[in-house]
């Protein structure tokens, strides 16, 4: 079941349940927005069930970025059936990019996903299979400013780094941010279509924008602070610099992926590891990259 739990002023995140994803939901007067939409029509109709115990103003939505859990419920959400309210058309935000990515590919990705997938869990994917992609109609290229019935919020997208794509939302009068997927806690990053070499510098960026006690809701996990970025960005650092420096020797992926302190994950952290060094390899071999 999706229930909100209030973090700050008319700030509410939410857990799915599956793949832990928070959906973040900032109130304010006449207006609400919604940070991410999950994974398929079902597991949307239930965020707007848990949306509408909330509040029932009408939504906006941000897109963090186009992977599937956490915008493939855009339609359902959107279109606002199924929490009780009739239809609405409400506007979707996401990066230039990934706004892109969702029109231009979203069922191409969709059934890479499906396939992957399918043999973890046959619900999950053929509900992901069955859904309908509706991409972002509101673009944002660096920074765009939103009134949310009175509450200033501002969207960035501060560089490169899990995607091509990536979105933090700031809310100034919470002084909280939501970072979606460019921070991770509890889990290793997911390099599947990421830029390592990057990814370093857009948290650097994060953390510049970070005070003391700001509040992080990551794209998975539990709500954290400057530390932990701090401490991830380092991490990231690291494998950076060992993807640098393996690059030139032609390193073995997996080799160089057993050296980084993602294997503290286990398995699943040592595969996260191995694309990171395979990503990494591919960005620096792109010509606008400096080495």
């Amino acid at each position: 079941m999706i229930a909100f739990t209030e973090i700050a002023d008319r700030v509410l995140v939410a857990v799915e349940p599956i793949v832990n994803v928070n959906v973040t939901l900032v109130v304010g007067d006449g207006q609400a927005l919604l940070i991410d939409t999950l994974s398929h029509d079902g597991q949307a109709r239930e965020l707007l069930t848990a949306i509408r115990g909330v509040t029932g103003e009408p939504l906006a939505v941000v897109n963090t970025h186009h992977h599937y859990d956490h915008a493939f419920g855009n339609a359902v959400v959107a279109d606002g059936t199924g929490g009780g309210q009739p239809p609405r058309d409400a506007p979707i935000f996401a990066h230039e990019e990934a706004a892109a990515l969702l029109r231009d590919k979203g069922t191409v990705l969709q059934r890479e996903w499906y396939e992957e997938l399918l043999p973890q869990d046959l619900a999950f994917a053929d509900a992901l299979g069955q859904c309908v992609i509706r991409p972002p109609d509101q673009i944002v290229h660096g920074e765009t400013g939103l009134d949310v019935g009175g509450r200033q919020v501002v969207l960035r997208h501060l560089g490169r780094g899990h995607t091509i794509g990536d979105l933090v939302v700031e809310v100034p009068d919470a002084d909280l941010v939501v970072a979606g997927d460019l921070v991770e806690e509890g889990a290793p990053p997911g390099f599947g279509d990421s830029f390592p070499i990057s990814w370093p510098d857009t948290l650097a960026a994060l953390l510049s924008r970070l005070g003391p006690q700001t509040r992080v809701v990551p794209g998975h996990g539990a709500v954290v602070g400057p530390d932990f970025v701090r401490a991830q960005h380092g991490e990231l650092s690291q494998l950076s610099w060992l993807i640098r420096e393996a690059h030139g020797d032609g390193g073995d992926p997996l080799k160089v992926a057993q050296k980084t302190t993602l294997t503290r994950f286990g398995e699943r952290g040592l595969q996260e590891a191995r694309h990171a060094v395979i990503r990494g390899y591919e960005e620096l071999e792109q010509p606008s990259n400096p080495r």
